[in-house]
């Protein structure tokens, strides 16, 4: 069996309607959440977070207008590769980083596990590989914080073997095994990101879903409440994001409750 570890590393600030239509309009803080899952026999990452890199990488050009856009808030304590030190994790330790996809807030702090391999969909990686400038920056994306290397480390999730999954976790039928030991199973959240990722841990206490940005509030699956129509001029698809959150909302039905958003917003406002 998996334990997994959440960690909050950085926050953004914005309405809250804009996760959840009829929320209203007052301020709420959305933490960027990273995983550490360990199984038996190697330690992975699940998306970085923010970190330091994503404000050196808007401080020029057209990316300036990311984080006015969308205010962040982060500090070099809040880095991952901090956290997980004082974990006594080292960044050496980590065997392979999963991008659930490929926007700035998931991937910001890929340059600070140079030895990991790196997971992400094949999907995922050619909507964004090649774009600068007014492309990039319509799917939140900042070239500045990818790797160099990142072309020799990529490893694409359609490569590991189909499985079955239990009839527990239905409407969800197929996962692609990324432990080798069924404790790890990938599945397609589409809507949010080409190529969005989730992913099904096995622990002691059961299954739980990393369903990423699959919603930005829990009452978005629990009782199939979207975020705000603006949100789609950068959310990926319309049609399946609401596919997706059916899914959600039928696999939270029949029981699994442990379902873990990236960004699910906090009680206070910010």
């Amino acid at each position: 069996m998996a334990i997994l570890h959440e960690f909050s590393v950085g926050h953004c600030t914005h309405p809250a309607c804009m996760a959840l239509k009829g929320a209203g309009l007052a301020s709420r803080c959305f933490p960027s959440r990273a995983y550490l899952i360990e199984t038996r026999d190697r330690l992975l990452l699940w998306d970085t977070g923010y970190a330091e890199h994503f404000h050196t990488a808007t401080r020029q050009g057209i990316y300036r207008l990311y984080p006015l856009v969308t205010p962040v808030t982060f500090n070099a304590a809040d880095a991952l590769s901090s956290q997980l030190q004082a974990r006594g994790v080292n960044q050496r330790d980590i065997h392979a980083l999963v991008l659930s996809h490929f926007h700035a807030d998931h991937i910001a702090g890929l340059r600070d596990f140079p030895q990991a391999q790196l997971w992400c969909s094949a999907a995922g990686w050619q909507a964004v590989r090649g774009l600068s400038g007014l492309a990039a920056l319509r799917q939140a994306f900042l070239p500045a914080l990818l790797p160099a290397d990142i072309d020799s480390r990529l490893h694409f999730v359609e490569a590991l073997e189909l499985v079955d999954l239990p009839a527990e976790l239905a409407p969800f039928t197929l996962a692609r095994d990324l432990s080798g030991t069924g404790e790890v199973l990938v599945v397609d959240l589409p809507g949010h990101a080409p190529g969005h990722l989730g992913a099904f841990v096995r622990t002691e206490q059961g299954w739980t879903l990393l369903a990423s940005d699959a919603a930005w509030a829990r009452e978005g699956f629990q009782d199939l409440r979207g975020p705000a129509e603006l949100t789609f001029l950068i959310q990926h698809q319309r049609a399946a994001y609401y596919q997706t959150l059916g899914r959600l909302h039928a696999l939270y039905r029949n029981g699994l409750h442990d379902i873990r958003l990236t960004h699910q917003q906090e009680d206070g406002p910010a």
